[in-house]
């Protein structure tokens, strides 16, 4: 399983799933990331968190944590 953790920069992936549950997945959810949406990686901070993505047109910063809830390919 890959998850947006193990994306490199540069890459543009695809949301399968999001895991977690209740107000973890509801906040992912909330920022645009869902199911089918592709996601932009523009960067990655010095010590891997956060990572910096483009989402819907709009650029967001995630936490290591909550990327690895989120299953791509």
């Amino acid at each position: 399983m890959k998850t947006l953790k193990d994306a490199k920069i540069g890459d543009t992936v695809k949301v399968v799933k999001i895991y977690g549950e209740g107000a973890i997945k509801r906040r992912i959810m909330d920022m645009g990331i869902t199911k089918n949406v592709e996601i932009y990686v523009r960067k990655v901070a010095p010590l891997g968190d956060p990572v910096e993505v483009t989402v819907r047109d709009y650029e967001l910063s995630i936490r290591k944590a909550d990327a690895e809830m989120i299953e791509i390919l």
